[in-house]
């Protein structure tokens, strides 16, 4: 009998932050639960990242994931935009760190290349394969949730292929190998 695991992905966001959870089988997977955590009605950014760690704490507490999957920020035009999903990404595995739950970190480019093929594909083509392949009925106006299970299934689909051998392989690793380097 294939071992089962929980899987968490979450497309950090200061404004909202998405998160999926899937059921991982064997080779197959299956969506538990998806959702948002919305931010705008919060004017204070510290505020902000004290809800976001909250809300990853409670998801983390009700469904014990075995894993936790989130995407990277990455540089666009803006440095003050990249900082602030920075701080968003490491706000909402902090939760995960703190319960000894391994954290991987995906850059939206393997994420989109993952789910659809193609590492320049729209929100809306990630969205819908994404449904497609969990064959979720529902649908959310938020794009951000299916990007959290987009990030899940990007973990599992990279998890079920042989290690390169390369570097670390989570956050965990990477602490243990390197114990002089994060304080």
């Amino acid at each position: 009998m294939a071992e089962k695991r929980i899987i968490l992905g979450i497309d950090p966001g200061t404004v909202v932050m998405g998160y999926g959870l899937i059921l991982a089988e064997g080779k197959s997977c299956s969506m538990l639960s998806m959702g948002v955590l919305k931010l705008d009605k919060y004017s204070d950014p510290l505020v902000r990242l004290a809800r976001i760690y909250e809300r990853i704490d409670a998801i983390i507490n009700e469904y014990h994931p075995a894993e936790v999957a989130l995407e990277a920020p990455f540089f666009g035009k803006n440095v003050q935009s990249m900082l602030k999903l920075g701080r968003a990404q490491g706000v909402a595995m902090a939760p995960a760190l703190q319960a000894g739950i391994p954290v991987f970190e995906y850059s939206p480019r393997s994420v989109k290349q993952s789910i659809t093929g193609n590492g320049n594909a729209s929100k809306e083509q990630v969205a819908t394969l994404v449904q497609s392949i969990l064959k979720i009925k529902e649908t959310s106006k938020y794009l951000d949730a299916t990007d959290g299970l987009a990030v899940a299934l990007c973990h599992f689909y990279q998890d079920s292929k042989p290690s390169s051998g390369g570097g670390p392989s989570s956050w965990q690793e990477f602490l243990r190998k390197n114990p002089g380097r994060v304080h």
